[in-house]
């Protein structure tokens, strides 16, 4: 053979091997693939996500996962966004991920969030206002501390401080459910006026259904200010530079408290389908399109904004 005639065959070779990899690509970015851990909050912000991608003309998969399969699933490329990484409590959860760069992290797409153990307003009332006044009053509580799915970095956190005697827990008992379950359990507690001490976070309608106080003293676990904490949108490796337009969007979506509060309200309270209460709320507040989809087109490269809009409109 002569070099002339390999030099084409090489040629057309790379051309096919690029040609497939593109048509690959591009099936792949076909159908974005999510995880929701459970939590309403990051149940919320996929239906909007999901929403806004199906009005763009792109298919969606969400599947429930706890946070380490999560991450692991990333890692394998089998889960393509997640929108919930809370830090720093998931700092534990994602770091091995992030340095090996097999998980990489998009952006904040929340701030103000709060995660810590909290009381009712009634038992703070009765002296409980630290984490180290929890041991004090143990029989109270029945030395148990309610925490929500198993696998949650919550759950973890609360486990390690009874593991290593932190704030003379030792003795006390982590009470693992579902953030549903936690919330009846607390519900229940009020009602009838006992003591209970759970994990609180910010968004949530528990903040405003029950008057509950947060707990100083957990820096060291649950970080400063009360459990302050920053939300991220994590992709699996090169997610955004194999699907531009998807990561463009993922790039621009910022959310924030009221507007969760919100979805999640009628989700909880309303008992509104979590897509029915996305579309809701897009419904009612089109100006975030303008942020949102900037940049952003349909999956097949119409102008997005228009088209979203029409989706809306039409459903």
């Amino acid at each position: 053979m002569n070099f002339r005639k390999w030099s084409f065959i090489t040629k057309i070779a790379a051309l096919s091997l690029c040609c497939a990899a593109q048509s690959y690509a591009a099936d792949r970015c076909e159908t974005v693939h999510f995880s929701d851990v459970g939590w309403t909050d990051i149940t919320s912000t996929t239906a909007v996500t999901t929403e806004i991608l199906h009005g763009l003309g792109y298919q969606t998969k969400t599947d429930l996962l706890s946070v380490p399969v999560t991450y692991s699933s990333m890692a394998n490329g089998d889960v393509d966004v997640f929108l919930g990484n809370w830090m720093p409590t998931m700092e534990g959860d994602i770091k091995k991920y992030l340095d090996s760069g097999r998980v990489e992290q998009v952006r904040a797409n929340l701030t103000g969030a709060k995660y810590t153990l909290a009381v009712p307003q009634y038992v703070y009332d009765a002296g409980v206002h630290n984490f180290a006044d929890l041991a004090k009053f143990a029989s109270k509580f029945h030395s148990r501390i309610y925490g929500i799915e198993p696998g949650n970095d919550g759950n973890r956190l609360i486990q390690k401080m009874i593991d290593t005697n932190a704030f003379q827990l030792k003795d006390f008992d982590l009470i693992e459910s579902s953030e549903a379950g936690m919330v009846s359990q607390v519900a229940r507690a009020i009602r009838r006026h006992q003591w209970i001490v759970f994990l609180g976070w910010a968004p949530h309608p528990m903040n405003s259904n029950f008057k509950m106080t947060y707990l100083a003293g957990g820096d060291d676990y649950f970080g400063p200010n009360y459990g302050g904490a920053t939300v991220y949108t994590n992709v699996r490796k090169d997610y955004t530079s194999q699907c531009p337009n998807v990561g463009q969007l993922l790039k621009n979506l910022q959310f924030n408290l009221p507007m969760e509060n919100q979805i999640m309200d009628d989700i909880l309270n309303k008992k509104m389908p979590p897509q029915q209460a996305a579309k809701a709320w897009l419904k009612s507040n089109l100006n975030v399109l303008e942020q949102w989809l900037d940049g952003v087109t349909t999956q097949d490269g119409k102008p997005g904004k228009a088209a979203l809009r029409q989706y809306l409109h039409a459903s």
